[in-house]
This record gives C-alpha cells, sequence and structure tokens, in this order.
C-alpha cells in the first residue's frame, strides 16, 4: 500500500545522502579551499556507504510519497550502477584536480547533489518526482562542466549543456503535461490504466517525453551536446558525465516505457526504434574522423546507448535484462578508459590527441594492453564482455521480430570497430612518442579492475545476467 509518510528504510539512501551533501558543503563553506581534499575523502565515503545501504536492503517493492517514489529491485539495481560509476569517477578525479589546481570542495558536493537526483531519477514513480529528479541532477551537472572557470573551453561546455539541458527539459514538460491532459494524472500506473489507446494527444505527449530522456542519454538526434561537453568539460567531470547520469536516464527512460506506457507500445517502440538506429549508425561514421580521444569516446557513447535501446525497442522482460545488462558492462568499459584518458600527461601537462598514444606499448606496456583490451571490448570483439553486452539486447530484439534492427546494429558495430582498432594500431604500431607520467595508483585499480572485470566476464556472466533479469521482471 502506497503511503504519504513512508517507512523510513525506503528512502534511508537517499536522506543518507543529502543530509551529507548539506553538511559536506557547511564544512566547506566554513573552512574555506583548504578544506577540498577533506570534503572530497568525506563525499567518496559517504557514497560508497550509500552503495552498501542500497545493496544490503531487503529486496522489496514498496512505494512512498503516494506512489511518487518506488523501491523495487529495478530500481536497486540502477541505483547500485549509477552510485558506483560515482564513486570510482569521483576517486578518479582527486589527483588531476589536485595537478591541475581545480581541487575545489563544491564540485565533490555538486557531485553528491547529482547522484541524489539520479537516486530520485530511477526511483520515480510519477511525473513530477521525474521531473524533480531529473533537474536535480542535471542543475549539478551543468556547474560542474564550467567548474574550471579560468578554461574558456570548460566554460562554453558548461554553457552549450545548459542552453540545450534547458531546452530538452523544457519538451519533457511539455509532453509530461499532455500525458497529464489526456490521461487524468500523473502516476505512472495511473497513466497505464487510462492509456488504453493511442490518441493523438498521448502520442505527442509521449513523442515529446522521449524527446528529452533522449538528450539526457545523448541519444540522436538529440546528441548535439555530447561531442563539445565531453571535449571542452574537465576529464574526470567528462568521465562522470559518461557513466552515472546515462545509467539514471537510461533507467527513467525503461521505467516510462514499460511501467507508464504499457497498452501503447507500438507508439513508443517506433521512436525507440528510430532513435536507436540513428544512434548507433551516427556514433560509426562520425567517430571516424576524429583527432580527439575525448570526442571519440563521446561519438563512441552515443553509438553504445543506440545499442543500449535496441533492448528497449524489443519491450520485453528480456530486453530490459540487455539493457541493465549492457549498461552495467558500458559503465566498466568506459571507466577504464577515462582511467587511461587521465593518465595521458607529459611533463605535467594534459594531453588528449590519438595521436599522442603513439608507441604506448613500448613506453607503458601494461596500460596498452588494458588500453587495447577496453578498445576491443567497445568494439565487441568475442568473447570479451562488450560483445555479449551487445549479444544479449541482439537477442532480445531478434526474439521479438525486430530483424531489421539487429542486422542495423551488427553492421554499425563492424564499422565502428574501425576506430577502436585504430587506437590499437598507433598504440602498438606507430614510432613511440615521448613516455605519459608515472599513473597514479588509483587509476592503476581502476584501470585493473575495468580490464580484468571487461577480458575475464564471459568466464562468469551468471550472477550479472541473474540479477538483472530479477530486476527487470520487477518492470512487469
Amino acid at each position: 500500500m502506497s503511503s504519504f509518510l513512508p517507512p523510513l528504510g525506503a528512502v534511508l539512501p537517499e536522506l543518507v545522502l543529502a543530509l551529507a551533501a548539506i553538511i559536506l558543503l557547511l564544512v566547506g563553506a566554513i573552512k574555506g579551499e583548504r578544506s577540498a581534499n577533506l570534503v572530497t575523502g568525506l563525499a567518496i565515503a559517504v557514497l560508497a556507504a550509500v552503495l552498501l545501504l542500497v545493496l544490503l536492503k531487503p529486496v522489496v517493492t514498496l512505494s512512498a510519497f503516494n506512489g511518487a517514489l518506488v523501491i523495487d529491485p529495478f530500481s536497486r539495481f540502477m541505483k547500485a550502477l549509477a552510485l558506483l560509476g560515482a564513486t570510482v569517477s569521483l576517486i578518479m578525479s582527486v589527483d588531476w584536480l589536485n595537478r591541475e589546481g581545480q581541487n575545489k570542495f563544491e564540485y565533490a558536493v555538486l557531485v553528491l547533489i547529482s547522484t541524489l537526483g539520479m537516486m530520485m531519477l530511477v526511483s520515480a514513480g510519477d511525473l513530477i518526482a521525474l521531473y524533480l529528479g531529473l533537474e536535480l541532477m542535471s542543475l549539478s551537472l551543468y556547474v560542474i562542466a564550467a567548474i574550471n572557470r579560468e578554461s574558456v573551453r570548460s566554460t562554453e561546455a558548461g554553457l552549450k549543456y545548459f542552453v540545450l539541458g534547458s531546452l530538452s527539459s523544457g519538451m519533457l514538460l511539455y509532453g509530461a503535461s499532455l500525458l497529464y491532459g489526456f490521461t487524468g494524472t500523473v502516476n505512472f500506473d495511473g497513466i497505464a490504466k487510462a492509456a488504453t489507446s493511442p490518441t493523438l494527444g498521448l502520442v505527442f505527449g509521449i513523442v515529446f517525453v522521449m524527446a528529452g530522456l533522449c538528450f539526457k542519454v545523448s541519444a540522436v538526434p538529440f546528441h548535439m551536446w555530447t561531442p563539445d561537453v565531453y571535449e571542452g568539460a574537465p576529464t574526470p567531470v567528462t568521465a562522470f558525465f559518461a557513466t552515472a547520469p546515462k545509467v539514471a536516464a537510461m533507467a527513467v527512460f525503461m521505467r516510462v516505457a514499460v511501467e507508464a506506457l504499457p497498452n501503447v507500445t507500438h507508439s513508443w517502440q517506433q521512436i525507440i526504434t528510430f532513435v536507436a538506429i540513428a544512434s548507433m549508425v551516427l556514433g560509426a561514421f562520425a567517430a571516424i574522423g576524429q583527432r580527439n580521444i575525448k570526442r571519440l569516446l563521446a561519438y563512441s557513447s552515443i553509438g553504445h546507448m543506440g545499442f543500449a535501446l535496441v533492448g528497449l525497442a524489443a519491450a520485453t522482460p528480456q530486453g530490459v535484462r540487455g539493457v541493465m545488462v549492457y549498461m552495467t558492462i558500458y559503465v566498466a568499459m568506459t571507466l577504464g578508459s577515462f582511467a587511461c584518458v587521465l593518465s595521458m600527461r607529459r611533463n605535467g601537462q594534459a594531453v588528449e590527441t590519438i595521436d599522442d598514444l603513439a608507441g604506448l606499448s613500448r613506453t607503458r606496456p601494461l596500460m596498452a594492453l588494458a588500453f587495447s583490451g577496453l578498445m576491443f571490448s567497445l568494439a565487441g570483439i568475442p568473447p570479451l564482455a562488450g560483445f555479449l553486452a551487445k549479444y544479449y539486447v541482439f537477442l532480445a530484439a531478434i526474439q521479438a521480430g525486430l530483424y531489421g534492427l539487429a542486422v542495423i546494429g551488427v553492421l554499425a558495430s563492424v564499422v565502428g570497430a574501425y576506430y577502436y582498432l585504430r587506437v590499437v594500431k598507433i598504440m602498438y604500431f606507430d614510432e613511440p612518442a615521448d613516455a605519459f607520467d608515472p599513473m597514479p595508483g588509483e587509476l592503476k585499480a581502476v584501470l585493473s579492475v575495468s580490464g580484468l572485470f571487461t577480458v575475464f566476464y564471459f568466464l562468469w556472466p551468471a550472477p550479472l545476467i541473474d540479477a538483472a533479469g530479477a530486476a527487470a521482471r520487477a518492470l512487469f
């Protein structure tokens, strides 16, 4: 039964995160900039503690605040993944921020607030909670994109993200108002009962809501901010953008489609199919000419969101399970890749072009080996984790009769393999450039764990598949 005042355990992780963000903000304001390392360390500890809280909570289905927040196995899985991405991103940022003189206490606090928004977004059970969670997440992201105020590129990235993000929020809000107007309720369960046939107004509402959510996962045609923001924002911020917010946005995408609109599946299935095809194709072809490694990973991210949406287009429990497995593997591969990008420093200066990786196999052989494994996995080379991630979503599409979508996905994957293999070729066959500075310990740890998971996942895939399968069934 839904009640306005929830049992404390239902929202305990969110309460802990909110209180921690307020306390750390006060600590930073009182102690000033010298507290930056303390605040960042405490923020990492808080995120890790909240992750444990989420994982150790009993697996039950509850709703709180009259159904505004839903706590179920699906939200538990996606919250844990978003928290993992946020925690590791913050750990990876410590050394970089100190070296660049950008160690501000506000950064860690904004990451906490953004993560709180993601947790609310994942648990959203109605349109109002969805919008509040989305804005809480997004407003913090706009600020940290431009946190390096001395850099024109960083401030430009923040401004572009803010302007385009505001536009997408407006579209989503307009779509939500249409859904409310044509169903008479903001609650997802109520919308599901009222939306039994695809009327014109309802379809318009679905289109606008999906457009707003496509922006948040950087899917075509709402991807235009991604390459510029990824390149312009400080590299640890880009690593954060590429992982945790994508997980939260994809989670709410699945919840809206499956829980709120189960009776008009055909209407949103067409939108998702088009967006998935466009994202996979653009991600494959647009990355070919890139010279900056962060822009390359931006187009790679667009393509991977397209592959993940193939599973959602299937509109089946197997498809949703495929998306959840895909997002888990994507987060692991992306964090490892950004650990390598953050390690690209010469004489204390960060370098970002792909050509700077020339001959890395001779100057940093272990880093080159791990980065090559991640590139092969991102390309979908068997038996690495990236191949299995694509296998699950394509299999779900084929089982749902979406043969054309699966074929286009496979072809886009083949084209995309070119630019990943080009990075490997530059590392192993080009004349060596000057050696990079030694890799910090935390980046070594992230790269090692990510690389080992990616390479050896095929030996024991069952735990992740079972957990994702149980979480996916909670939506249906």
